[in-house]
């Protein structure tokens, strides 16, 4: 599985997202919007963060960690 959070440079949840993902096992990429306008284009991007999995959008805002658990299967 290939997970990315897509997010500004300034976002205030990106990090407590990984940590989130981080203590559920699951490894992800951070993508600063601002260095990859092309993910930005593609997946249409407008507000921070997004998940992207096996490059398809996900999430688009910060879900909540029940949200999570439930996505990826954890409990």
């Amino acid at each position: 599985m290939n997970v990315k959070i897509v997010a500004t440079k300034g976002c205030s949840h990106c990090l407590g997202l990984q940590h989130e993902l981080r203590d559920m096992g699951v490894v992800c990429e951070v993508l600063f919007v601002e260095d990859h306008p092309d993910v930005v284009a593609t997946h249409g991007i407008r507000h921070s963060p997004n998940i992207l999995v096996n490059d398809k959008v996900v999430f688009r805002g910060q879900p909540s960690p029940r949200e999570l658990r439930h996505f990826f299967g954890k409990v």
